[in-house]
């Protein structure tokens, strides 16, 4: 029989031997901040590490360039997590306590929020401990890291649920950075879909009868077809209007845009060929989430209509819905106790007043937020959720975990990442603030690791510990009406041969003559923008 004792003991001290190593992977990870669909360095130094540690990589798994698939093991039960390691947008930020871009870069390219640096390195720290006990004590297991781009629009999840990458396994122990230490119970995250929205005014010579003109051969007078500039006003005012009558404010849905291409330059009177706008919506149903989507498609119809353009669709993704497991939850919960809340240095707390200082405010003896450094029980967790969400909602806002519930048993995990404690209830510190101490090792760390250790000890005892399985395994079931296929089971909501939106016009970098920068060039000062109006 397996000591589970000395199982656990051996995963905790490789982290603790490991700690700087991982510490430095992450810092470099937060450095790269490469956005979605296009963290090719991220994944490379991913993969180089995993091999490394003796792990069987697929490279490009389902056919998302970013994406792996990690296996380790020969028996015993199919452990999996995952990793993430997307930035976002607009959130260029130095780790420095003042508003700064990093070096080079454009003040509004990307940069990590969550951050998902540590959210994946602290699931391939687990992963790596979990191994290293299992391989040192000769306990059956097998471990799988996916590497998981994009998720800022829940991406490659719902496409490695479609191809089968999730059938066979028996648990999985996921992780979110977070303000509160816990672990989530019965009200799990909700659905997410995207698709984008392309015009194209392919025929605009037929918009109107030349022979009605007196004029027929006057280019720069004559009128022209409105085409795909307009289109895309069209869609995206009509929306705006149709909005408000998609749904009640109840359910705490959303609905935002993103225009990827905005047309071409037409000074010749020429009509704007080709526009795109993404759109993507979190909604606690699926219903819901479908509705939304036919509202959207006429949207769509009519602005071309209008416009003399063809509109087309194509989905990014459409998720599931969150499960409980509740066995899991407590099973997790048990190792987060032990292993305790995060504790932040003098070093960390430094920076932080520095921020508040720059911020004109009085910096605090205790900077950080109450709850980074307690442990709240999933049962606060859900009621402080709980409290403002009518009885009939179950799910709240949108994360694309949610494929792995209906695949096996799945528990996440949440540990904090550094906010900083507010003078008052009405002020909220600018998001700079939170994307600098995210790239603070002295800040992250602590969160980070506390995640790791606690799903390495979880990972181990979904191994080890008689009994926790089979019960994961039995609710699991129970829930879904038999498992997958069962009367209550939902499959997965993209077709198995989509193909991944890999090829869209998503904000990335580029190397140019001027070297290597954000897609939007940085500009001699500032913002590049000009006088303020």
């Amino acid at each position: 029989m397996t000591d589970l004792s000395a199982l656990r003991r051996t995963a905790l001290d490789w982290i603790s031997a490991n700690e700087a190593r991982m510490s430095a992977f992450n810092e470099r990870i937060w450095h790269f901040a490469e956005p979605a669909w296009r963290e090719y360095r991220s994944a490379r130094a991913y993969v180089e590490v995993l091999r490394a540690e003796g792990f069987e990589v697929e490279e490009g798994s389902g056919g998302m360039p970013t994406a792996f698939c990690a296996r380790w093991g020969k028996g015993g039960p199919l452990l999996a997590s995952f990793s993430e390691y997307d930035a976002v947008p607009g959130n260029c930020q130095a780790v420095v306590p003042r508003r700064e871009p990093r070096a080079g870069m454009h003040p509004y390219a990307a940069g990590h929020t969550d951050p998902h640096s540590s959210l994946g390195t602290a699931a391939l720290t687990s992963i790596l401990a979990a191994k290293a006990a299992l391989e040192a004590t000769g306990t059956p297991g097998r471990l799988v890291l996916f590497g998981e781009p994009a998720e800022k629009v829940c991406g490659s999840k719902p496409v490695h649920a479609a191809k089968g990458y999730y059938d066979g396994l028996d648990a999985a122990v996921v992780y979110h950075p977070h303000m509160q230490n816990t672990v989530t119970a019965e009200t799990q995250f909700g659905a997410y879909w995207s698709a984008v929205i392309t015009f194209t005014c392919d025929s605009p010579e037929t918009w109107i009868d030349k022979s009605l003109l007196p004029i027929r051969d006057v280019g720069h007078a004559a009128a022209r077809a409105p085409g795909a500039t307009d289109a895309l006003c069209l869609m995206y005012t009509t929306t705006k209007y149709t909005k408000e009558a998609m749904f009640p404010h109840a359910g705490a849905w959303t609905l935002n845009e993103c225009i990827l291409h905005g047309g071409d330059a037409t000074s010749d009177n020429l009509a704007p060929r080709f526009t795109q706008i993404q759109y993507s919506w979190r909604t606690p149903s699926l219903p819901m989430a479908q509705q939304i989507a036919n509202v959207l498609m006429n949207n769509a119809r009519s602005a071309a209509a209008a416009t003399a353009c063809t509109a087309h669709l194509r989905w990014v993704t459409r998720t599931r819905v969150g499960l409980a497991n509740t066995v899991l939850t407590d099973a997790t919960w048990a190792n987060l106790q032990e292993v305790g809340p995060p504790a932040y240095s003098e070093t960390a707390k430094a920076f932080a007043r520095e921020i508040q200082s720059n911020l004109g405010l009085a910096p605090m003896e205790d900077p950080f937020a109450a709850a980074n450094t307690k442990l709240t029980t999933p049962a606060e967790f859900e009621a402080g959720m709980r409290h403002f969400l009518p009885p009939w909602q179950m799910h709240l806002s949108a994360d694309d975990y949610v494929e792995f519930c209906w695949h096996c048993p799945t528990v996440r995990l949440l540990t904090a990442r550094p906010r900083l404690r507010a003078p008052d209830a009405d002020f909220d510190y600018p998001m700079w603030s939170y994307n600098a101490l995210g790239g603070l090792p002295a800040a992250i760390d602590p969160g980070m690791f506390v995640a790791a250790k606690t799903m390495a000890l979880t990972l181990l005892d979904l191994a080890a510990k008689p009994g926790l399985l089979e019960a994961a395994q039995a609710e699991w079931r129970d829930r879904t009406g038999g498992g997958m296929g069962g009367s209550n089971w939902v499959a997965p909501l993209l077709p198995k041969d989509f193909a991944a939106p890999v090829d869209l016009r998503w904000p990335e970098y580029v190397t140019t003559a001027r070297g290597d920068e954000w897609c939007v060039p940085t500009p001699l000062d500032g913002l590049g923008a000009g006088e303020a109006l």
